[in-house]
């Protein structure tokens, strides 16, 4: 190996001064704004009146209210008439309610991932995108964790499923994995909840100083919790952020590893495999990072937030939306080679049933590999990656795609068992398919309540990116800033209190 001598000493220098220095990079906030420019362009949007509020939202808040509203019906249906109205047969038990929790328990990765671990490793880039992100994981929660409520049949014992005295002396097997996701889920709901809850305490402390009416004053005053960013409420604010944001990095592995755990201890061809483990991780945040641009995408364009949600952010979740798919499509051509190397006939069949487009559901594969393979090849281009148009098309081929790969892992295996007798066919009912598109409305519903009255930026964290947080302040002026708000608008975590 060559040592380093004067010789060659300048030449090292000049080749190290040709790397990208972080400061060359694209700002992660433009338009040369002040603190208080940041500030305003956020909580206008939740302080505005509601009668100001644009009629898109309206159309759109109808929508999901709408769809919420079928939702429920069927629900209630369900419950009063029996699981006989899903496609739910023998063999094929796990239906339509298996594969949207699977499928929403994925869509919550990505806020987790964004807002814990890209905090820990210090990505500033997180910061445009987090708050909304973190807001989707919740929601996408809640939508799984219908699921499998209603799927037990009789919905009014899932309560059976939590360790609860009761007078029949029953308790939860712990060896079954459906127990284990009840654990892993709510674990992950509540640590999530906290996480962003924490993070939004000075945002809210920042609307409750703004608000001009009384209602909203004491609404986001009790969410504030007395916040008056003193150095002291920041010292505990950035510890307690740190210690969430500490927990839930184990919980972006260990979830949807559990969620796995359904399938891969099985005895099932098509399911008893090592690797879905590390695959439906992959996959979750792939399927997480898609939404979060199908959300992203239009949410910077109507709310305005251009300047704050950049480019830079987008083209940032297209590169890990495109490392995830190829690691999720190394994992489709693993485990057709493992099937193939194994020498398990059962386990061959199970996967020349998935990959023969004669066989039932066999076009469902293509469908798959298509939207989460093929497509995201573009995604090598900057060019494409930063065409919002085009990204938010793959984005939701992409989502299309990721509740494919569940149907496909769920239904599939299922579809033609060990003994042909026992062959079935699985065709989904009108009710399978309006509860599907009903959880999207439990899900935007939230999500544009959120957007029109919540920190949808997460502010405090928005300064600590910018050049005045590191520069004095110098060349900025606060004129702009009512008084009234003191600290809460001015500090910037892990820095110093603006004069």
């Amino acid at each position: 190996m060559a040592t380093l001598t004067t010789d060659n000493l300048d030449e090292r220098q000049a080749l190290d001064n040709t790397w990208e220095d972080p400061a060359k990079r694209a700002p992660l906030v433009l338009g040369d704004k002040s603190f208080g420019e940041v500030t305003s362009a956020v909580t206008d949007i939740a302080l505005k009146p509601v009668k100001q509020t644009s009629f898109g939202w309206f159309v759109g808040l109808a929508i999901a209210i709408s769809l919420l509203g079928m939702l429920g019906t069927l629900i209630l249906y369900l419950l009063l008439t029996g699981v006989g109205v899903w496609g739910n047969n023998q063999p094929v038990a796990w239906g339509f309610p298996i594969v949207n929790f699977v499928f929403w328990v994925g869509i919550g990765h990505a806020g987790t991932l964004i807002s814990a671990i890209l905090f820990l490793f210090r990505q500033n880039w997180r910061t445009g995108i987090n708050r909304f992100a973190e807001a989707m994981t919740i929601f996408a929660v809640m939508c799984a964790g219908l699921f499998p409520g209603i799927h037990v049949g009789r919905a009014w014992l899932a309560y059976w499923l939590g360790p609860i005295p009761n007078q029949m002396a029953m308790w939860p097997n712990p060896r079954s994995p459906l127990l284990w996701d009840v654990f892993a889920v709510s674990t992950y709901a509540t640590v999530s909840m906290l996480f962003w809850y924490m993070g939004m305490i000075p945002d809210l402390a920042t609307l409750r100083d703004r608000a001009k009416d009384r209602p909203r004053q004491i609404i986001y005053g009790l969410l504030a919790l007395g916040w008056t960013g003193s150095n002291r409420h920041w010292q505990r604010f950035e510890k307690a952020y740190m210690l969430l944001a500490a927990l839930a990095t184990p919980l972006v592995l260990s979830v949807h590893s559990v969620v796995s755990f359904d399938f891969a201890t099985s005895q099932l061809p098509g399911w008893h495999t090592t690797i879905f483990p590390p695959y439906f991780v992959a996959g979750a945040i792939f399927g997480g990072f898609a939404m979060v641009l199908v959300l992203a995408i239009p949410a910077r364009k109507w709310l305005k937030l251009e300047q704050i949600i950049t480019k830079r952010h987008i083209d940032n979740c297209g590169k890990v939306m495109l490392a995830t798919g190829m690691i999720v499509g190394y994992a489709y051509i693993t485990e057709i080679f493992t099937a193939w190397y194994s020498a398990a006939s059962f386990e061959q069949f199970a996967f020349k049933n998935r990959l023969n487009p004669a066989s039932p559901l066999g076009w469902s594969f293509y469908v798959m590999f298509f939207c989460n393979v093929v497509v995201i090849q573009f995604l090598w281009f900057k060019p494409l990656r930063q065409n919002m148009m085009f990204l938010w098309f793959i984005a939701v081929l992409v989502n299309v795609g990721m509740w494919f790969e569940r149907f496909v892992i769920i239904i599939t295996s299922l579809v033609r068992d060990n003994v042909p007798s026992s062959w079935g066919a699985f065709v989904p009912t009108w009710v399978d398919y309006a509860m599907l598109v009903g959880s999207f409305g439990l899900f935007f519903t939230f999500f544009l309540l959120f957007c029109r009255f919540g920190p949808v930026v997460a502010i405090a964290e928005v300064k600590t990116v910018m050049p005045q947080a590191h520069a004095g302040h110098s060349k900025h002026k606060y004129d702009d800033v009512p008084a009234s708000e003191g600290t809460a608008d001015y500090r910037v975590p892990g820095g110093e209190e603006s004069e």
